[in-house]
């Protein structure tokens, strides 16, 4: 089958991957008991996740500024990871020694290669919501926990906290102060609802605020973060790209790639696709200026799954994000899970503190350890159907991504005066294996797997 690049087609610039430290790192980063080689186990766990030479190479560390649940002990979680630490002793007094291991991990990701920090908010401080508490009360629905005269204390905390950690060397980027707007948060985890004229004052508060803060003029707004990609994703997004102050801190918007099971088994409901494209060209008519980034995904499904199947499910929706919605980053909801859920890149167990590694990670590592920031993503393609196929270009270098859903073998024959200098495959035997391909004309695609091929042109 031949394989066809076309370097005049060309899409987005793409910035990187990632993944949010929620929930894991205030455990984790506490592991300093050494692994089999001798490393602490929490360095391990980062150096896996971080590092381009021991790792998969992820770019972006989402780190949870909390809502305070820890002090507390006020609301209803399923699980106590889900409580989080505030810095906040009392108004505009700070404790900086509180979330310690949470802080040791994002620091450990930077170290390790985590060029970009993404600083975001599940829920206000309690002190600052209408029920003390970092969620809304059982019997409450689609209320806001948080009025409106306590959006500016809620911003400066907030940006006080990006200045410490931006004084600390932290290489704070985004700041993006909601989460999931739609939902309700009324149990379960940290989390507020607001309504999209509450979103924009919100942010506009948040851009105003850090308009007088000469130590942030580098670091942007992201959101609104909408939990579906169904649902009012237009009214959040006009919400905050309609408002002219907003956009002078916004430089991007955030959406997260969830098609939720619909109650009805209705066809239109839960086309996933045709959402991603109905919105991308709305948003391609409406805000061509503005890129998105997909900002969290996970795999909603119980039980634990390290196999290929839920590798391959992963990896199509990050095709479809990229070649869809087109956006410049893509970025896991969980790095690592102690649940037994279909989510973490790599799951701990709690009793033992060790860790699993699964094929998702792996197979995020095609993408991730191989597509250079500043890449451009331009057309490929074959007449076969069954392979999805992504390339990026990066100076004389092009990554070519190949998914094969099928259990069927398949073969690449390369364009003319290209040859394949290096292959990584995951599939149901091999994790991220690297090699020289034996022909650098051709490129032989394993059954259920994902392919990266790094292309020269020439004979080098």
């Amino acid at each position: 089958m031949k394989l066809n690049i076309n370097s005049d087609k060309r899409f987005q610039t793409f910035e990187g991957f990632g993944a949010s430290g929620a929930w894991w790192a205030q455990m984790v980063g506490t592991w300093t008991h050494p692994d089999a080689d001798g490393v602490p186990v929490r360095d391990k766990i980062s150096s896996l996740l971080f590092s381009k030479t021991d790792g998969i190479g992820l770019d972006i560390y989402r780190y949870n500024i909390g809502g305070g649940s820890v002090h507390s002990g006020r609301g209803t979680y399923s699980m106590p990871a889900r409580r989080t630490e505030c810095f906040e002793t009392a108004p505009g007094k700070y404790d900086w020694s509180r979330d310690a291991a949470a802080v040791y991990m994002m620091k450990q990701a930077v170290k390790d290669g985590a060029g970009e920090v993404i600083l975001f908010v599940n829920s206000p401080i309690e002190r600052l919501t209408k029920n003390h508490k970092a969620h809304l009360d059982k019997h409450q629905i689609l209320r806001e926990n948080i009025r409106e005269e306590n959006y500016r204390e809620f911003a400066k905390y907030c940006l006080d906290v990006t200045e410490h950690f931006i004084a600390e060397g932290v290489p704070v980027k985004y700041l993006s102060p909601i989460n999931e707007p739609i939902w309700i948060w009324n149990g379960g985890q940290e989390g507020c609802h607001y309504k999209p004229h509450s979103c924009r004052k919100v942010f506009r508060v948040f851009a105003e605020e850090m308009s007088r803060r000469k130590a942030l003029d580098g670091v942007k707004l992201s959101g609104c973060e909408s939990g579906d990609i169904r649902w009012f994703n237009k009214s959040y997004t006009r919400s905050i790209l309609d408002d002219p102050v907003i956009r002078q801190r916004l430089d991007s918007l955030d959406v997260h790639s969830y098609c939720l099971p619909a109650p009805l088994p209705i066809s239109f409901i839960n086309d996933r696709l045709g959402f991603l494209r109905r919105f991308a060209k709305w948003m391609a008519k409406k805000y061509p200026d503005v890129p998105v980034n997909m900002s969290e995904w996970t795999h909603m499904q119980g039980g634990r799954d390290k196999s290929m199947n839920s590798a391959l499910v992963m990896a199509n929706v990050m095709y479809e994000d990229i070649s869809i919605l087109n956006v410049i980053s893509w970025q896991h909801w969980i790095a690592v899970s102690e649940v037994d859920y279909c989510d973490g890149l790599i799951y701990i167990n709690l009793d033992d503190k060790t860790y699993e590694m699964t094929k998702r990670f792996y197979a995020t590592g095609n993408f991730s350890k191989y597509i250079a920031k500043g890449s451009v993503r331009v057309e490929a393609s074959c007449a076969d159907t069954e392979l999805k196929l992504l390339a990026f270009e990066h100076g004389d270098e092009t990554t070519l991504i190949v998914i094969n859903d099928s259990k069927n073998a398949k073969e690449l024959t390369l364009p003319a005066g290209t040859r394949a200098v290096k292959l990584a495959v995951t599939d149901d035997d091999r994790d991220l294996a690297e090699s020289i391909p034996a022909d650098g004309q051709r490129i032989d695609i394993t059954p259920r797997s994902v392919t990266t091929a790094v292309l020269h042109k020439g004979d080098r």
